[in-house]
């Protein structure tokens, strides 16, 4: 896995809710949560970005973002506003943020045994 390079600057064009986004290989972190996060939760949300990072990987990045869009749409007929959180990608991300060694043993394509 390449090294995810991770900047933490005020942008907003994440968005008003948005802490962090990953598009490969850099990782977005919004400076004025990232200034109220303790040291742990900031390990955490690295690690959380850090799996979407190996998900564009292992899916040639392009077809990370066609899947991302598809399943958002089918997900978002099914669960409205709650599409996000109910996507296998986040599923995943969610599931082992606080398991800081999980990149070390994830199984390729991971992700799908959380559809």
């Amino acid at each position: 896995m390449s090294i995810p390079i991770i900047k933490i600057q005020e942008c907003k064009l994440l968005g008003r809710f948005v802490i962090g986004i990953t598009l490969y290989p850099y990782i977005f972190l919004k400076k004025s949560y990232v200034d109220k996060m303790t040291p742990e939760k900031l390990k955490e949300t690295i690690n959380h970005e850090s799996i979407h990072v190996k998900q564009e990987e292992q899916l040639l990045v392009i077809f990370f973002y066609l899947w991302y869009g598809i399943e958002f749409f089918i997900k978002f007929l099914k669960y409205g506003n709650d599409a996000y959180k109910n996507l296998s990608f986040e599923r995943e991300a969610y599931a082992n943020e606080s398991n800081l060694d999980y990149l070390k043993t994830r199984k390729f394509w991971a992700f799908l045994k959380y559809i």
